[in-house]
């Protein structure tokens, strides 16, 4: 049987919805291309006709963010990864947010996809991968569940790269960010240490305008509430409306946000608020810091979740 030719770049669009919420799930990375309650957008996504730009929705795996010279050393091995970040000699964000997933079940308001990592050069695993949209009564849930299929364990990470929508621009919205502590970068944005946030412009734990501020910040001692979920907030100032994004703190052990400032249109600049929810910080595969170990036939999930007002 010949598959129909996709007519967008990425790919097949499942569509799912519930009441007035709508979502849009990219066969290419099982990419969250967009999610509107009503004629309202709690993501700010992108356009059918194009691709995403700066990790706009895509999954992250088997590693977020970036690995220093795409190089690392696990189980007696050392490993080299292609440098997908070519002016900061890094690889970034895993091998499958350019690859076709495909749809495991789809209804009304769910969409199960999945795809798989074959193993090669830098990442000799085979994992197999789902990502579950669910749209409930008062959000989107996310559920990236990893399963390793291999006969030796496997070092793994998950995240994913949402932009929570900010119509009237990040300078005017007012942050809440529940992180006690920032990740220091280097020049090629790879940890080399860490410090409070008390007392810096990058403390949000009580919630303030962003202002002119750049943010690419890595958050980690996150404070969750009793519900043992970790809680980011962007307000409108002034206004009625915002978005929550959730994450469980029990698997999320870092919060990367990014208000956009090096987006190659610089139209798209500050217009929406990366938070992105991941199991480990940068340089996990090289630094061992929140790696997760999957032994063979063992399952990795990382849950989170968006809602709107």
């Amino acid at each position: 049987m010949i598959r129909p030719v996709a007519s967008s770049p990425s790919g097949q669009q499942h569509r799912i919805s519930r009441g007035d919420h709508v979502a849009v799930v990219t066969e290419v990375g099982a990419t969250v291309r967009s999610y509107h309650v009503g004629d309202r957008p709690v993501l700010d996504g992108f356009p059918a006709g194009q691709r995403p730009d700066g990790g706009r929705g895509q999954v992250l795996a088997p590693w977020p963010n970036r690995v220093r010279d795409g190089r690392y050393r696990f189980d007696g091995q050392d490993l080299q990864l292609g440098l997908t970040e070519a002016a900061k000699g890094n690889a970034i964000h895993g091998l499958v947010r350019w690859v076709g997933w495909a749809p495991q079940s789809h209804s009304d308001h769910e969409v199960v996809m999945g795809t798989s990592v074959w193993p090669q050069p830098g990442y000799p695993w085979l994992l197999r991968l789902t990502a579950t949209y669910r749209l409930v009564e008062d959000g989107l849930e996310v559920t990236l569940a990893a399963h390793n299929e291999s006969e030796h364990p496997a070092p793994y990470g998950v995240g994913q790269h949402p932009y929570l929508a900010a119509p009237g621009g990040v300078d005017s919205a007012v942050l809440t960010v529940p992180a006690d502590r920032r990740l220091l970068m280097d020049d090629r944005s790879v940890p080399v240490g860490d410090e409070p946030v008390d007392g810096t412009p990058y403390d949000f734990r009580s919630g303030r305008a962003v202002g002119d501020l750049r943010l690419d910040e890595a958050y980690v001692a996150l404070q969750p509430g009793p519900d043992g979920r970790v809680r980011v907030r962007l307000d409108e100032t002034g206004g009625d409306h915002g978005v929550e994004l959730w994450c469980e703190a029990a698997t999320t052990r870092c919060l990367q946000v990014f208000s956009g400032d090096t987006l190659p249109d610089p139209a798209r600049r500050r217009q929406g608020l990366a938070v992105e929810p991941m199991s480990c910080p940068p340089d996990a595969l090289a630094s061992g810091v929140d790696l997760v170990v999957l032994p063979p036939g063992d399952e990795h999930v990382l849950k989170w979740g968006v809602r709107g007002w």
